[in-house]
């Protein structure tokens, strides 16, 4: 988890400095893809306690297709509604609405692997949220904020003063509808991610993670066929506006995707949102230390505590289920 928090909070640091606002995103994808496939490869082969002989026995082209496609498609459509969504929403909007994530994951877990939560990790997570909204400067840590937010509320009200907003119709549905729907498949493929790794036994992450990719590698080729993207490509070259140096955050978020898999297979993929949470502090740690103009806020500071105590709570206060009455035999 720790890594994983770290690889997350470094990404955007990496991807902003060595990556072309012009590049063909569909080319970094795809070969984000390619190097995450030949990680997982040497990973299984340099293990000494696995065989490939063991984690392929049993495999199938229909387990393949049961068990990886499902899960790939899945991104890539939470990929596309979270781009479509990026572009129709204000960051602060799209901030919100992003971390509900976290709470789709355990609903998706309860509803597909039957995992419930205690109060005190419903608890937990809803200090989670308001962590990440913290730290995202969300919610002020300022009290005169909210004092003054309810003394013009309440001048408002005696004054019988309404406030008029409305929403344009292309706000919710190519803003808020994709962001909730993005929201709520990145719960869905983790907890269907989690069931497999995890049941019957369980599949060996990398090469559950070198299925995903092969998935996701397909998918891409065949929409090169119709999409805008592939087209750029005829037209500009697959390696329009990369450098050496574009490698860097691809290498780097490859070896994320590895560890997702791994941390959803030994924690969980609830437990994936408390690393992703943590990384928003890293990578305000990181961004001081580069920039001189930056600094650690006290908001990051207080949402790296508030993130300390959930995963704590979450941790220490798991749900017991109730023993279960047994009937008393009648003479």
């Amino acid at each position: 988890m720790g890594l994983l928090a770290l690889q997350f909070g470094i990404q955007p640091i990496v991807t902003k400095k060595f990556t072309s606002p012009e590049i063909i995103r569909s080319t970094v994808i795809f070969t984000q893809e390619i190097v995450k496939l030949l990680i997982a490869m040497i990973g299984i082969t340099l293990n000494t306690s696995t065989k490939w002989k063991d984690i392929t026995s049993g495999w199938s082209i229909q387990s393949w297709l049961r068990l990886a496609l499902l899960p790939a498609t899945i991104y890539l459509i939470q990929n596309l509604c979270s781009l479509l969504a990026y572009q129709n929403l204000d960051a602060i909007t799209y901030n919100v609405l992003n971390q509900t994530k976290t709470l789709s994951a355990a609903l998706c877990c309860f509803l597909l692997l039957g995992k419930r939560q205690s109060k005190l990790q419903i608890v937990a997570l809803v200090i989670l949220l308001v962590a990440a909204l913290v730290m995202e400067g969300i919610l002020p840590l300022n009290l005169e904020y909210y004092m003054n937010y309810l003394s013009n509320a309440t001048a408002a009200a005696d004054s019988n003063e309404t406030t008029n907003f409305s929403l344009s119709s292309r706000h919710v549905s190519h803003g808020v509808l994709p962001i909730m729907l993005a929201s709520f498949l990145s719960g869905l493929a983790g907890a269907i991610t989690q069931k497999s790794l995890q049941s019957g036994g369980g599949r060996n992450a990398l090469m559950f993670t070198m299925e995903l990719c092969v998935a996701s590698i397909l998918i891409l080729l065949v929409s090169f066929t119709t999409s805008d993207d592939g087209k750029k490509i005829q037209e500009r070259g697959f390696f329009d506006q990369w450098t050496f140096l574009t490698l860097v955050p691809i290498l780097t978020n490859s070896a994320g995707g590895i560890l997702v898999g791994l941390v959803i297979k030994y924690a969980g993929t609830i437990r994936k949102g408390f690393a992703l949470i943590f990384g928003i502090l890293i990578s305000g740690i990181v961004q001081s230390l580069i920039d001189e103009n930056k600094t650690l806020s006290e908001e990051d500071i207080a949402g790296g505590v508030l993130a300390a105590l959930s995963l704590w709570m979450h941790a220490s206060f798991p749900y017991v289920a109730a023993p279960k009455k047994s009937k008393a035999k009648s003479e």
